[in-house]
């Protein structure tokens, strides 16, 4: 330990700017529209994971079927069934694709809409509960972060606390050294 002032004030500031990077970085982990932008930014990365896969598969579907376009029916049908046999969830997110385009060109009928009702209804409550749970995670994490950050600040500032007092009384014990040796050189 130094008992230089400027050393020990630099030291200080040290100090508070690890701590405030820390403080700072803990915010920012623990903010839920952050957790919220992180966990968006992961499902499109999944989602587009996903569309590639199944755009590859059904573009070399197409061009394997355009260039057995002047061949027999069946050879296509072969080579079709080849390529879904190797890729079958590919398959089935173009089949429910198709699917899902056809039903949104036919009008709804009252019977869909009375069905789409009820799942909504039965939906809400499953929805905020997922949503509660979600906060209530959210807020425990950012509680515990909050206690560590708490725990490590008082420790830093007891620590502090008490390299000041220890330099402080090093100085005075200077400052009397010095202030007896001038008074024994003029004796």
């Amino acid at each position: 330990m130094t008992s230089d002032p400027d050393q020990i004030r630099e030291q200080i500031e040290e100090t508070r700017t690890s701590l405030s990077q820390d403080v700072n970085t803990l915010a920012d982990t623990v903010n839920p529209a952050h957790a919220a932008k992180r966990t968006a930014a992961s499902a499109r990365s999944a989602v587009a994971s996903a569309k590639g896969k199944v755009m590859g598969t059904a573009s070399q579907s197409a061009s394997g079927m355009s260039s057995a376009a002047g061949e027999k029916v069946s050879a296509a049908q072969g080579q079709l069934r080849r390529q879904a046999s190797g890729n079958p969830l590919a398959v089935g997110l173009i089949a429910v694709g198709v699917g899902w385009l056809a039903g949104s060109l036919l009008p709804a009928s009252s019977a869909e809409e009375q069905a789409a009702v009820k799942v909504k209804e039965a939906a809400a409550p499953a929805v905020t509960g997922a949503a509660r749970n979600a906060s209530a995670s959210l807020q425990d994490s950012a509680q515990q972060a909050a206690e560590s950050v708490k725990a490590t600040a008082a420790d830093a500032a007891t620590t502090v606390k008490d390299e000041t007092a220890s330099s402080a009384h090093d100085v005075r014990d200077q400052a009397q050294t010095a202030r007896d040796a001038v008074t024994d050189s003029r004796r």
